[in-house]
């Protein structure tokens, strides 16, 4: 038996839960489902139409988790310190799904954000950046020495980066997401990610 659509909330910050609320009716059944599995850090896969809620099924227990981690220590010049790593990691089998995830993570930051000043609260500090095969070498060396908090990237970039000095910034990955992973299982991408 699943919990009522409105209980899955309780689990998220209350931050997190104002902002759900006011942008949404109610989680999708995916949503729910997801939830209830991710929350308690199972492996989850997620199967379900498009528009049905997967994505942010996925993001925002990760989304939430970052933004109630204790504050970075501000660096000896006053900014904030740099992170040891990437925390999430979300793999797309296109460039241009990447880019779209990034743009479509804006609103639950900014609501998340938002929802935390109207609450009192810190405003998080959640960094975020795509790695393709597109990406200029200055900013593969701004994500190898300054690591965001999720970085959104394909199979092809992810193999380039374990195999290359870049590969440290993922040794404090907590949660990967592989997003329309059926495109990929049975291809050569498919095998390669695997060995990734």
């Amino acid at each position: 038996m699943t919990a009522p659509a409105t209980g899955i909330l309780d689990s998220f910050s209350p931050a997190a839960r104002a902002w759900f609320r006011n942008t949404f009716a109610e989680p999708t059944p995916a949503q729910q489902l997801g939830w209830e599995a991710i929350s308690p850090g199972q492996h989850t896969l997620l199967l379900a139409p498009t528009g049905s809620g997967k994505t942010l099924a996925a993001f925002l227990w990760c989304l939430d988790r970052l933004a109630n981690r204790p504050p970075a220590a501000a660096g000896r010049d006053g900014k904030r310190a740099k992170r040891a790593g990437v925390s999430v990691l979300y793999v797309s089998p296109l460039k241009a799904l990447s880019y779209d995830i990034e743009r479509n993570l804006r609103a639950p930051l900014a609501g998340i954000r938002l929802a935390c000043a109207r609450e009192g609260l810190p405003e998080p500090d959640i960094t975020v950046a795509t790695r393709t095969g597109d990406t200029p070498a200055r900013d593969r060396e701004d994500i190898r020495k300054d690591p965001p908090d999720i970085l959104i990237t394909t199979p092809e970039s992810l193999y380039l980066m374990l195999t290359s000095r870049a590969r440290e910034v993922l040794r404090t990955v907590e949660t990967v997401i592989v997003d329309e992973i059926h495109t990929m299982a049975a291809t050569t991408r498919g095998a390669h990610l695997s060995l990734s």
